[in-house]
């Protein structure tokens, strides 16, 4: 079930919210919790009901490992590591049959001529997020740090719809507490403004924006597949916005499901940990990664790169360890080269980073000092910031690109190959409503085709608008006023009657 459909919004969610409030009103606490448990059950199984057998599998499978790894009161520890090894194994095996078993068979068989046979295995949706979320408590487990929880009150952790299919990536500690605390199981009002409002910010990024930035990115791979040279492949202008494009749908996708999640906890009075932090003001690689997924960085910094030593054991070895973790980022999102290559240069960016750190802090204490500081380090920031929108552009193609070799042809386009073109094809995905009309009232007579650019720049400059000039949703205050009500209703009116055609959120592939 997508947030972005009409079962979501006008019967799922409110039979939710009522049903969970209802139970509680009535003192039927613990069956409140079981509903909202069955609710989130059928939520992931209206995908496709096979999915439901893999999911409850693996909740009964490490909520037991769990269970024997928690120790109370100082019990016996003896079988506590050979039951982690077994959990990340049991866990691990399960993502690489679903996710990873074609694509090596696949590999094997381009690498040693073999003719092992695809299964062709069905991903079920949400199993990386769900899988790392139940790593993190089991590691939480053998370290102690996880309470005596119920397998209701797990099973709902891993379960809880808003965050289920695309993140975020939630500790149990910032979420099992909350199901517990009784001051939480009345209807706040506060609480569901604030969710319907971010909720119907969320839904507008994707249905108004994330989504006709993606019917260009689809039209431009889509000629990149079948014209790869000659006057018919992506000119260079093409490529520009398309490139753009696929930055913007992916940012207002991925932006739009995280307020969507956020407003659908605050509905029930759950603060959902903040997992998009406008990554596109970062200055540099290392600072685009404390903003985008930011969840999963922490899963990775965590659970990874700190037992590998972290920075611990010298530049090297930190290096190492920071390749090693954006390897495991590149592989997570995907089986394909193409996110293994993702990975790669955005670990080689993490590092380079890393060892200019000293150079950019002395030379930037020294130009503080000078006479011209401030607007010199106005400069220095403008250009760090085009340098790693830049890099994050030419990063995003390659993420989207189906091999390496069509990035390669992309790029090629880019920075070789001229022609300057764009053509009507293109531009028809901007085009804004009526515009024409609007020129036609003020007797201004405009061919057409400059209709399509005026909505090619304004869709363009809206999202930079959008993306550099406001805070986030997660921290903006909710006013909550006659104009904030209009406002909210109105778009949530309009995003609604634009749900012509589901489209599915594209952390949902991962």
């Amino acid at each position: 079930m997508q947030f972005n459909s009409f079962i979501f919004i006008l019967c799922f969610l409110p039979l939710t919210l009522i049903g969970y409030y209802g139970f509680h009103y009535l003192g039927k606490d613990k069956l409140a919790k079981l509903y909202l448990l069955a609710m989130s059950l059928w939520f992931y199984g209206y995908f496709n009901a096979s999915y439901l057998l893999i999911i409850c599998t693996s909740i009964v499978v490490n909520f037991f490992l769990s269970r024997r790894m928690y120790v109370k009161d100082g019990g016996s520890q003896a079988y506590r590591k050979p039951l982690l090894i077994l959990g990340i194994i049991f866990n691990i095996a399960l993502i690489f049959y679903f996710k990873y078993f074609d694509f090596f068979l696949d590999n094997l068989n381009h690498a040693f001529n073999a003719d092992f046979v695809l299964r062709n295995i069905t991903l079920p949706l949400g199993i990386s997020f769900f899988t790392f979320q139940q790593i993190s408590y089991m590691v939480d487990s053998y370290k102690g740090e996880t309470g005596d929880y119920t397998f209701l009150d797990y099973a709902l952790f891993v379960c809880f719809f808003p965050q289920l299919v695309a993140g975020p990536i939630v500790l149990h500690s910032e979420l099992i507490s909350q199901f517990r605390d009784k001051s939480k199981w009345k209807v706040d009002y506060d609480n569901l403004t604030r969710g319907i409002m971010l909720f119907t910010k969320g839904l507008a990024k994707k249905v108004l924006i994330a989504d006709v930035f993606g019917k260009a990115v689809d039209w431009g791979f889509a000629q990149a597949a079948v014209a790869t040279s000659g006057e018919n492949a992506l000119a260079y202008y093409e490529v520009i916005v398309v490139m753009l494009s696929y930055t913007f749908q992916i940012y207002f996708d991925f932006s739009g499901y995280s307020d969507m999640a956020t407003g659908l906890g605050a509905m029930f009075n759950f603060v959902i940990p903040i997992n998009f932090n406008s990554p596109y003001k970062a200055l540099s690689v290392a600072d685009f990664w404390k903003r985008w997924h930011m969840t999963l960085t922490r899963f990775l910094t965590r659970y990874v790169y700190i037992p590998l030593g972290g920075n611990r054991k010298g530049a090297v070895r930190t290096y190492i360890n920071v390749m090693i973790v954006f390897l495991i980022s590149g592989i997570w999102h995907g089986a394909n080269w193409t996110f293994i290559l993702w990975g790669i240069i955005h670990g080689l960016g993490q590092c380079f980073n890393r060892m200019t750190s000293g150079i950019y802090n002395g030379i930037t204490a020294k130009v503080k000092e000078s006479r011209l500081g401030k607007p010199v380090m106005m400069l220095i920031k403008a250009v760090q910031w085009a340098v790693t929108f830049a890099f994050i552009n030419i990063a995003w193609l390659l993420f989207r690109a189906d091999s390496v070799t069509q990035w390669l042809e992309i790029l090629n386009r880019l920075f070789v190959v001229k022609y300057y073109h764009i053509r009507p094809e293109l531009l028809e995905f901007f085009r804004i409503p009526k515009m024409s009309y609007v020129f036609n009232a003020l007797h201004i007579n405009v061919p057409d085709n400059f209709v399509l650019f005026v909505g090619l720049y304004a869709f363009m400059g809206l999202a930079f608008a959008l993306c550099l000039l406001f805070k986030n949703n997660y921290y903006r205050p909710v006013k909550r006023n006659v104009l904030s009500l209009v406002f909210t209703s109105c778009l949530l009116f309009v995003c609604i009657i634009s749900l012509s055609t589901v489209s599915t959120f594209l952390y949902f592939n991962f």
